[in-house]
């Protein structure tokens, strides 16, 4: 019995699928956070900011701040973040405003 290294070219070694099949998004584990965070930052009056308390977040602000700005450049939104000891602090932004962002 001889047994055969090379792949027949003829044959698909792996399952093939309808593209419309195909998962478009990613359930990342912040998707749940930074969901919440986009919705409150939707009702937020203008000139004011989210202060998220750092013990409430499922990981480190910096996680988050990295997740928040992947979600972000997707949409289109342009967010700023600070944060101290105890929060993080995040706003809408214009292209024009100057500071730290997501």
């Amino acid at each position: 019995m001889s047994t055969n290294s090379e792949p027949n070219s003829n044959s698909m070694r792996y399952q093939s699928i309808s593209q419309s099949d195909v998962p478009k998004g990613r359930d990342g584990k912040h998707k749940k956070i930074v969901v919440q965070i986009l919705n409150d930052i939707d009702l937020l009056e203008p000139d004011h900011a989210l202060k998220v308390p750092l013990a409430e977040l499922p990981d480190s602000k910096e996680n988050i701040r990295s997740a928040l700005n992947r979600a972000t450049r997707q949409r289109g939104v342009e967010l700023s973040t600070s944060s101290d000891a105890g929060f993080l602090y995040i706003w809408k932004t214009s292209k024009s405003d100057s500071g730290p962002s997501a």
